[in-house]
């Protein structure tokens, strides 16, 4: 594993809004919001019969939360073919079957990269085994509203993990 190096003259976090997803090796257009990545461990008590008033803790399980990508509603197709892999309407409903679920390439895993605001990639997620568990096509629409419509893709992963190859960069400036 690297060695991670300090920049000691950093001292302000990373932003939350300059992030890119990609998955296939592309880049996706649009996204706007990501879900925060989160896992949890459950706690597995148990107690020795001779201490009654105490219990012992260990971990159990650990479960990946699924991640919500968000964009505005565009001609880009993505969100929906992926969707589509999971299970498609139009060879559902057909006469005779064939399939509804594409099983050899409904999963993917997604990378999630973060960039500080010079545009340089500091931070990179890769994340395992997604599918598409929900999709949102279109939101409520309001003719009373001034808003973007947003469309949704929530994903069921398997895990995910830090790339440690992505280290700090050397920050520009703009001095000559």
């Amino acid at each position: 594993m690297p060695q991670f190096t300090v920049n000691a003259a950093r001292v302000d976090p990373y932003k939350n809004f300059k992030f890119r997803v990609k998955w296939d090796g592309n880049y996706v257009a649009g996204v706007s919001k990501v879900s925060a990545l989160k896992r949890t461990t459950e706690v597995v008590r148990h107690r020795d019969g001779g201490d009654p008033s105490t219990s012992h803790k260990s971990p159990g399980r650990t479960e990946f939360e699924a991640i919500t990508l968000e964009r505005g509603v565009t001609h880009d197709v993505e969100f929906e073919k992926w969707a589509n892999k999971v299970w498609d309407y139009k060879n559902a409903q057909a006469q005779t079957p064939t399939q509804e679920v594409s099983l050899k390439d409904f999963r993917k895993d997604v990378i999630l990269d973060v960039f500080n605001e010079a545009g340089q990639k500091v931070l990179s997620y890769h994340v395992y085994r997604c599918w598409v568990s929900e999709f949102q096509s279109l939101p409520d629409l309001d003719a009373n509203a001034n808003a973007v419509a947003i469309q949704h893709l929530k994903l069921e992963n398997e895990g995910w993990d830090r790339d440690t190859t992505v280290v700090e960069p050397t920050e520009p400036s703009f001095d000559g």
